[in-house]
């Protein structure tokens, strides 16, 4: 069908409208803060500069940074690599008294990396300050370098891990770090994964929490990350106090599927439609690995908290992935390669997967 034309008082109105830039207005040309140049008003979002422990503003579209060519330093945490030779209110200009060519974030966390792996560990910067351009270093640990493997048969990832486990650790004992629910699940994960027997106490009184956890809104959000970190706590331990917080979790999430089996915002309403626009898979798919998890860890309903094969079928690409997950696996006749949970004589054992 042959559309109309527009009128032609509408025509000129919707030129009017694109030549003043409304609906489709341009973004702003990155600052210049060696000039005057200052961050919006309304800029909420810093980046993290890596093991410095500096924070900075650089100039993005909606997060991509390709166009900037400064990193305006925000924030330094006491105590840490850049302590003392960043302030905010520096601009970094460039790496290795070159200025930046390209995206500064690529380029600053190639140097990064560079200088961890370097005898010195020496990150050198060109540092705007007070109208002033000079040099600047940052002394980092030194880390060598990442394997082909990484992060598995990685002496360097192995050493990351430690030292954010020991840094969660230190954060769980003071309240005000405390996260959101995602957040404290995966740095329980974390302390789960070291194996480290120093870890439990912590690691435990976290699960407590998760197996207490409950939310009156965006439940989809929180629960699948939390029934991960429960499921994976009573596998790795044995402990069977957490089962009854790990069995109503599931039991929320799996009645709180759709019609379809699936999950949005929040839980389904009482029709069985979801509530908001529609199907998530960002939800959906913690959700259903929580779900798989929580029938793996041997809770009593797990027929009841089994995704139907709905919810599996829309979770696009990873369907293959799901549904053979929910087959029933043959037995090896290798005990040695058939998969146990195995409690051991250490507190934290996790359980050995496939050939390990």
């Amino acid at each position: 069908m042959i559309r109309p034309p527009l009128p032609r008082a509408s025509a000129l109105l919707a030129l009017a409208l694109i030549s003043a830039g409304i609906g489709g207005q341009a973004a702003a040309a990155p600052p210049d803060f060696t000039k005057g140049g200052k961050a919006p008003a309304d800029a909420t979002h810093d980046w993290n500069l890596g093991a410095t422990g500096a924070r900075g503003w650089i100039y993005s579209e909606k997060m991509v940074t390709s166009e900037a060519r400064q990193i305006l330093v925000t924030k330094v945490e006491p105590g840490s690599p850049a302590d003392g030779v960043l302030k905010p209110g520096d601009v970094l200009l460039g790496i290795g008294g070159q200025r930046f060519a390209s995206d500064p974030r690529t380029e600053f966390g190639r140097a990064l990396t560079a200088a961890e792996a370097g005898e010195t560990g020496t990150l050198s910067l060109l540092r705007w300050r007070d109208g002033a351009v000079e040099p600047a270093a940052i002394r980092l640990p030194t880390l060598g370098t990442y394997a082909d493997t990484a992060p598995l048969g990685c002496q360097k990832s192995q050493r990351i891990l430690k030292e954010g486990c020991e840094q969660i650790a230190r954060n769980l004992g003071q309240p005000k770090n405390r996260q959101n629910a995602i957040t404290r699940s995966l740095n329980g994960l974390a302390l789960l994964a070291s194996g480290d027997p120093k870890f439990l106490p912590a690691v435990k009184e976290e699960a407590q929490w998760a197996a207490a956890f409950s939310a009156d809104s965006f439940q989809t959000w929180w629960y699948g990350y939390v029934i991960t970190f429960l499921a994976e706590y009573a596998m790795a331990t044995g402990d069977t106090a957490v089962m009854p917080g790990l069995e109503r979790l599931a039991m929320e999430s799996a009645k709180g599927q759709s019609l379809v089996g699936s999950w949005g915002h929040r839980f389904a309403g009482k029709d069985g439609r979801l509530i908001g626009y529609g199907m998530m898979n960002a939800p959906g798919i913690p959700l259903t690995i929580g779900l798989v998890l929580a029938r793996e860890a041997g809770s009593p309903s797990r027929r009841s908290t089994s995704p139907s094969s709905a919810a599996l079928s829309c979770s696009g690409s990873t369907s293959a992935k799901a549904r053979s997950l929910w087959r029933p696996r043959p037995v090896d006749p290798d005990p040695r390669r058939q998969r146990k949970v195995r409690h051991g004589s250490g507190p934290l054992q996790p359980a050995r997967r496939g050939g390990e």
